[in-house]
């Protein structure tokens, strides 16, 4: 049988064995809803207790700090729909500063934002999509109110300078009435490179489940007291009142486990992956005419690149018969027929664009498939310029 060799990891990843036997228990016998006053009740808000105890120490983060979700992308809307609907900021709508390359999560809350009174601006960002974090600082404004930066792109594993942000922001919050809030999405982040909340100095950070080993439908936001955030759904008084709804129990015990794992390994897991993605940078480098758009000083488990001639979708599916799994981005977005939002701000040319594919890694790869990977992508490529060319 033909192996798969699975290259899709930043879009979701196979749930890790330890998450599933932890979880395990959660699905058939400790199944008590946890607002309910009866002992199975108190067992399952014990249990929610727990993990948030958990994370807490996995993260550097208060308890009272840590909001369970339904997913990253609820994460990121319950973050800045959360400050938008402080009733300061509903009667004055401010200013906000982010980059043209966030995850849709973020992009669309902030468009919509826009439509509602607020006004943005988006930082410059260089060929490989990093930015300077002093032009934060010259871009703030009087009524500056927030700021949205992600810590790794997910297309690109870009690195933003999110501590000097940070920092940035903290000296300027002691001239103002009224904080800055600073959001981080930091999704990819999680589990590839080091994240301690009180270095980045940030008052809310989105993570989520999925992208490290764990389960999909749970998410977490860190969400500080400076961030005064107001809740977007409305219902029970679940997670402090902020985030009603029954709480996901099985979810929330993988995603604490996922985390635990991921934080624990960090180290080992990275360099995994640097060594990983150093063989595929060669390879890739030994292809005619290709591109890496990522830059090398990216995080360690996102390649995007590009082969000129080639359609990235055309090049998805060939590697698809060899049983190698990438995508050509996002998969919020892969299937939509508008071209990267996150390719075109890098200004990559037309030809570029349309030919790039991006590979994220994980730390059970092997270098031995990496090989192989590299191998079918230089005889796909060969095969696909004969054909279209």
């Amino acid at each position: 049988m033909t192996e798969d060799i699975y290259l899709d990891n930043s879009a979701t990843t196979p749930l890790d064995q330890k998450v599933i036997q932890a979880m395990e228990p959660y699905w058939s016998r400790q199944f008590g809803n946890p607002s309910s006053p009866h002992l199975l009740g108190i067992d399952a808000e014990r249990t929610i207790s727990s993990c948030r105890s958990q994370l807490s120490k996995l993260l550097d983060a208060k308890v009272s700090d840590l909001y369970f979700t339904a997913s990253g992308t609820e994460a990121n809307n319950l973050a800045l729909f959360g400050v938008a609907n402080i009733p300061f900021f509903l009667r004055n709508p401010g200013h906000i500063i982010t980059t043209p390359m966030e995850h849709p999560s973020v992009l669309n809350v902030i468009k919509h934002l826009e439509e509602s009174g607020w006004e943005v601006t988006y930082l410059n960002v260089d060929s490989f999509g990093r930015i300077n974090a002093l032009e934060v600082k010259e871009n703030l404004r009087p009524n500056t109110k927030l700021v949205s930066v992600m810590m790794v792109n997910n297309e690109l594993g870009t690195i933003a300078p999110i501590a000097e942000i940070g920092t940035i922001l903290e000296g300027e919050n002691k001239k103002r009435n009224h904080n800055i809030v600073f959001h981080v999405d930091a999704i990819q982040a999680l589990g590839k490179i080091k994240v301690n909340i009180p270095e980045l100095k940030a008052n809310l950070m989105t993570f989520s489940a999925h992208k490290i080993f764990g389960p999909k439908g749970v998410g977490l936001l860190y969400a500080n007291q400076e961030a005064q955030i107001r809740p977007i759904l409305f219902g029970g008084n679940q997670e402090n009142g902020l985030r009603p709804g029954t709480e996901n129990i099985p979810g929330i015990v993988g995603l604490t486990k996922a985390t635990q794992i991921a934080v624990e390994n960090l180290d080992k897991n990275n360099q995994s992956l640097t060594n990983l993605r150093d063989r595929l940078l060669e390879g890739v480098d030994s292809i005619p005419q290709s591109r890496v758009n990522s830059p090398i000083d990216g995080a360690p488990h996102i390649l995007n690149v590009s082969f000129k001639g080639v359609r990235g979708e055309v090049l998805i599916h060939f590697l698809e018969q060899r049983h190698i799994y990438c995508s050509m981005g996002a998969a919020c977005s892969s299937r939509s027929k508008e071209t990267s939002h996150v390719l075109r701000a890098i200004n990559l040319h037309e030809d570029e664009l349309l030919s790039s594919i991006r590979i994220s890694l994980s730390p059970q790869i092997t270098l031995a498939q990496i090989d192989k990977v590299v191998y079918s992508l230089r005889e796909t490529v060969e095969e696909i310029r004969n054909i279209y060319m």
